[in-house]
């Protein structure tokens, strides 16, 4: 079954290679939709001649319709224009790649539209995920995951009669740049050394939260939301290699793992074909000439953000979207060159600490936990 799709955040890493993919099935694109980057969507557009192309921001989309008048491209803007992207009469498949919480509300309208969500927005089931699934649940819609740790379990769980029969889904976590360094080692460290990935080839911010194992922890939020299962049967191993994605232990002892490279294209894939399996042109896993597989446990002492983000997921309610908020604000200070390494923890745990948690959130109150959480980060900015 060819499926039509509406692409949210297709100039960032899982954008541009979801249009990758893409093009190589043969798959239409009705919509894209980015923050503000006018060159970039022009050419996407001028490619893949979507219905609706949008930016977020008024200006560069006002710059991107006099580029595109005249193509039969019509172009959109701000929060009503993703709103309107994501449920598309003409998209089959709705991609979220948009970075952070922007993200929330195309998700949610494309679910109201019973679309399938090829999920690629943490966001969206970290800080909002018991309501995103319960409405899936009414409106029908079928989320894929993207993430490729999700994208593994998901698959494995291909074969499960029944999900009682799951004993844990075990995240497998590639440990980052500074695997193996004391928290005394940290200290120093810049912004290029935490952008070198050892396996991935991401964007700046998931890159870094990688680097703090950030990452890993609000995966495993969305592992609880995705497959409903409590913070103690969803475990974190370090896999240096990125060669297994991620496993689901059973009943009866027995490991189911997902294998390839570290390539981004498969999960996108499968998201968009499943429950088909559609040829890629890339080359398969070799066995034979892939490294050793090793495992370890996190240093939790070294990297704190991830026994935070377990903590925000024990605590519940808004407690997510404080974790969340914090993290970006102070992710995006780091990136900018104006707090260190070691302060993206500790930014996070005096916001995680210190801003009231609403115990049964609606989404007003999952916007406003995430909103405080970024101004009190930017606040002690200020008084430092």
């Amino acid at each position: 079954m060819r499926r039509t799709i509406s692409l949210l955040g297709s100039t960032g890493s899982i954008g541009r290679q979801t249009l990758a993919v893409a093009e190589e099935l043969g798959t239409p694109v009705a919509a894209l939709a980015a923050r503000s980057s006018v060159d970039a969507v022009e050419a996407q557009a001028r490619t893949f001649r979507p219905k609706l192309a949008v930016l977020y921001e008024m200006e560069p989309a006002l710059e991107l319709a006099k580029r595109l008048a005249g193509t039969g491209v019509r172009v959109a803007y701000g929060m009503e224009g993703l709103l309107e992207a994501a449920a598309l009469p003409e998209a089959d498949v709705t991609v979220t790649a948009l970075m952070g919480m922007v993200g929330l509300r195309p998700t949610l309208a494309a679910i109201r539209a019973g679309k399938r969500i090829a999920l690629a927005n943490k966001e969206t089931l970290v800080c909002a995920g018991e309501l995103v699934m319960e409405e899936a649940m009414l409106w029908g819609a079928e989320i894929v995951p993207v993430d490729s740790e999700h994208s593994a379990i998901f698959q494995c769980l291909q074969g499960c009669r029944e999900r009682g029969e799951v004993r844990r889904v075990i995240l497998t976590c590639s440990g980052g740049p500074f695997f193996g360094r004391r928290r005394e080692e940290l200290a120093g460290v810049t912004r290029a050394d935490a952008l070198r990935h050892p396996n991935w080839a991401m964007g700046p911010k998931i890159t870094v939260d990688s680097a703090t194992l950030m990452n890993k922890g609000l995966e495993v939020i969305e592992a609880m939301r995705l497959y409903r299962l409590p913070l103690e049967r969803v475990a974190v191993v370090i896999h240096r290699q990125s060669i297994i994605h991620s496993l689901v232990e059973f009943h009866d002892g027995a490991l189911l793992a997902q294998l390839g490279t570290p390539d981004m294209k498969l999960p996108i894939r499968y998201a968009l074909t499943w429950p088909e399996r559609a040829a890629s042109p890339d080359a398969p896993l070799d066995l034979l000439t892939c490294p050793p597989l090793t495992f370890a446990a996190p240093d939790t002492e070294a990297f704190p953000c991830l026994a935070l983000a377990l903590e925000a997921a024990r605590t519940g309610g808004t407690a997510c979207a404080v974790l969340n908020g914090a993290n970006e604000a102070a992710v995006g200070l780091f990136l900018a060159d104006k707090i260190g390494f070691l302060e993206i923890p500790a930014l996070v745990a005096q916001a995680l600490h210190t801003i009231p948690i609403a115990v049964h959130p609606t989404l007003e109150d999952i916007l406003a936990a995430d909103e405080a959480a970024r101004r009190a980060v930017e606040a002690c900015l200020v008084r430092s």
